[in-house]
């Protein structure tokens, strides 16, 4: 602020009775009391409610809430009602002060709060006028009908006024006159939205208000008076014209040279408008969403988007940039409504380091990776898995791996590709992603305990107790996978996931701090020996396109969902747990690099990617060691496949008839034993050779081919053998990890 300012203050005058001021205020509203004793009675009685104005946070009026990433210093977004952004004297031009008191209250220096002096010369003013030409609110009362009395600003009434006037007075008390100024010009409507210097110098120059010249803080000072009509991008002309009132008044005051002004006058102001984002969100969209959904559970609209808020976050830019880069080169190429989810937890502290919630939040702002509840397939074996190595029984436990299987009298199953496994253990079948195995390891444990188990792990969402849900039935989201499967990279510890590590108030005073709440949910033993078989499916089952190039070991589960609407992988090392989903918003069949859409295919590359790069450099980790579980529960399934379901063999012979259309069937016989159908069509009415077609299966001639074929000595007869393939074929496409 000026040297004259400062000086002005030191010599400050004795304050005027309060009788005295409040009966000057009476007649400057134009309302003559019966007598002094009268008047102050009745204006004891208007200051029985009054605001506690001793709280500096009083006048504090709605600040924008601030959100940070993991750096602490990244700013995420800023979510306002009103563009707020208050800030200390030395971070404005001292011309902004000057042309404020200028043009407001050019004797604000001298009085305590009510200028008994200009209440004088205003009444004189008005009345010679017809009462539109002069104010009499002082700075500190304007600051007082801002903010503690902004409720009874419209109210045109003499009891407002004794309020707002006693107010100033007690407040002139208590802060300096500087501090007053500050807190009204942090508060004052500069038009277009924007409150507070350091706002309107943003929106209308794009500079900080250090930054503002003479010309630009006169113009500023002077829309206050008229937010609305002096808004310079709506009415320019008419806000220069007040630029230049504002200018004459710091001349005349002394706070600026003849040659400062005649510099000032010439200047022609040039706006920048300031584009503000979208939601007040600079970046990370899909994120800042989830964050502010988790800050209503704690705090009402109006503190987080008035209270001035500051929340620092998990979201780690460096990982959150490679996630961007996995997710968006797995789609190119792809469908235009090929979408993809991907969440990465650090397993140790439960913190989310990166969240891709779907290609363009401002065309759908639905988070795919925390709203979505999509069926994530054969990932879900791993809980089933876990449930059974909890109860005691062992990875290489055998079971009929044949396909199809009727696992209940109203549930059969199948393996993708219809793969035939007679014998095979829990761990073998986990890496094939064996669906008969499973169905029947569900039946024996029960779907309730595996729910459960789910639930236990990190799984929020609302789970059926349906044996179906081993094959993944049921709907959850990227986020909660990531999170239930580093409590296998932790040794059996979850932890919740978190996003906001910490929150202050307006005044830096801490509201929330994360603290670290683990809880052993599982034994290491079954973490450990759940995560060994977990393993093989990235280094020989259906994961292997999600080996790290670093060597780092990894763990993990595929999954790809009935008709190919969804592919999953989880997969975790002892650094992270990051799940990936990619499929449609709007569920139809897949098709992916030129395939079907399998978890192995779609996801198992996009996870590579992301982690390779999260991993760069690090040191390589190994999980946490324990002894194997005591074993103690065999397998009782007694479920066999479902040999009596077997389709017979059907041989087809087409034929010419006079009689019968073709395509129709002439005659139909069945074997004794029902194992072969012997079918003769017709080709409809000819006179060339019969063509009998037959199909059987064979270990060496390939599915369609024809296997011998054979002509009658008269030449009217053609017998075809026709190859249907391998009689017991395997599991083709192990990247199928089931419906």
């Amino acid at each position: 602020m000026s040297s004259r300012a400062s000086r002005v203050q030191r010599d400050r005058r004795t304050h005027a009775p309060l009788f005295v001021t409040m009966i000057l205020v009476a007649a400057f509203i134009g309302v003559c009391a019966a007598g002094v004793i009268g008047v102050v009675k009745l204006f004891d009685s208007w200051l029985e409610d009054l605001p506690d104005y001793t709280d500096v946070d009083a006048f504090a009026l709605a600040e924008p809430t601030r959100i940070y990433a993991a750096d602490g210093t990244t700013l995420l977004a800023e979510l306002y009602l009103e563009n707020r952004d208050p800030v200390t004297s030395d971070l404005v031009s001292p011309y902004a002060f000057n042309a404020t008191v200028s043009i407001e209250d050019e004797r604000f220096y001298e009085h305590e709060g009510v200028d008994v002096q200009g209440i004088a010369r205003a009444v004189v003013v008005n009345l010679s006028s017809g009462g539109t030409s002069e104010g009499a609110s002082t700075i500190t009362q304007q600051l007082v009908r801002n903010t503690i009395l902004l409720d009874e600003m419209t109210d045109i009434t003499l009891e407002r006024k004794v309020r707002e006037a006693y107010l100033a007075l007690q407040l002139e008390k208590i802060y300096s006159k500087d501090q007053i100024l500050m807190m009204y010009m942090n508060t004052i409507n500069y038009g277009d939205g924007a409150y507070g210097i350091q706002a309107a110098a943003r929106n209308y120059f794009s500079k900080n208000a250090i930054d503002l010249t003479l010309s630009e803080s006169a113009l500023l000072a002077g829309i206050p008076q008229s937010p609305t009509r002096l808004n310079p991008f709506n009415n320019y002309e008419a806000a220069m014209a007040r630029r230049d009132i504002v200018l004459e008044r710091m001349l005349t005051n002394g706070y600026i040279s003849q040659e400062e002004y005649d510099a000032a006058i010439a200047e022609v102001i040039v706006l920048t408008k300031e584009e503000n984002p979208d939601n007040g969100i600079y970046q990370q969209p899909y994120f800042v969403d989830y964050v502010k959904s988790l800050l209503y559970e704690n705090y009402s609209s109006e503190e987080i988007f008035k209270g001035g808020l500051t929340v620092y976050t998990t979201l780690d830019l460096r990982l959150q940039a490679a996630a961007e880069s996995a997710c968006y080169s797995t789609l190119e190429g792809e469908a235009e409504d090929l979408d993809i989810s991907l969440c990465s937890v650090d397993p140790d502290t439960g913190f989310i380091v990166a969240m891709f919630g779907g290609k363009d939040y401002y065309t759908d702002q639905y988070n795919l990776a925390t709203q979505a509840h999509r069926q994530c397939g054969s990932s879900f074996k791993a809980f089933t898995l876990t449930t059974a190595v909890e109860a005691g029984m062992s990875p290489s436990t055998l079971f009929n791996g044949s396909s199809p299987m009727q696992i209940t009298p109203t549930w059969e199953v199948s393996n993708a590709g219809n793969g035939q496994y007679p014998s095979i253990s829990l761990e073998s079948a986990t890496h094939l992603s064996l669906n008969t195995v499973y169905a029947q390891l569900i039946h024996q444990l029960g779907a309730a305990r595996v729910v459960e188990m789910a639930h236990r792990m990190g799984i929020n969402s609302e789970l059926e107790e349906v044996e179906s849900i081993t094959l993944g039935s049921n709907g959850v989201t990227t986020l909660e996978m990531a999170s239930a499967f580093g409590t296998l990279a932790t040794g059996g510890i979850h932890r919740d996931t978190v996003a906001i590590t910490k929150v202050l108030d307006r005044n830096g005073l801490v509201l929330y701090e994360y603290t670290d709440t683990p809880t052993q949910v599982i034994t290491p033993e079954v973490a450990y020996s759940v995560t060994n078989v977990l393993r093989g499916d990235v280094t020989s089952g259906t994961a292997t396109r999600a080996q790290l190039s670093s060597g780092q070991v990894s763990a993990g589960k595929t999954g790809t969902t009935q008709n190919y609407r969804d592919g999953y992988f989880v997969g975790y090392t002892p650094q992270l747990s990051t799940a990936v989903w990619v499929g449609t918003r709007t569920e139809r069949t897949v098709y992916f690099d030129g395939g079907l859409l399998y978890g192995g295919t779609a996801c198992c590359p996009a996870w590579k990617a992301f982690m390779d790069v999260a991993l760069e450099g690090a040191e390589l980790e190994s999980f946490p060691v324990a002894a194997n579980p005591t074993y103690t529960l065999a397998n009782t399934s007694t479920i066999v496949p479902v040999e009596e379901k077997k389709e017979p063999t059907v041989n087809l012979i087409y034929q010419y008839s006079d009689t019968v259309a073709k395509g129709e069937t002439i005659s139909e016989t069945t074997s004794e034993d029902g194992t072969v159908v012997t079918r003769i069509v017709s080709l409809g009415p000819d006179t060339s050779a019969n063509v009998n077609i037959i199909y059987q299966y064979s270990d060496t001639v390939a599915k369609g081919e024809t296997i011998s074929e054979t002509t009658s000595e008269d030449g009217k007869t053609i017998t075809r053998i026709v190859s249907l393939g391998p009689e017991n074929p395997g599991n083709s496409d192990p990247g199928n990890s089931g419906n």
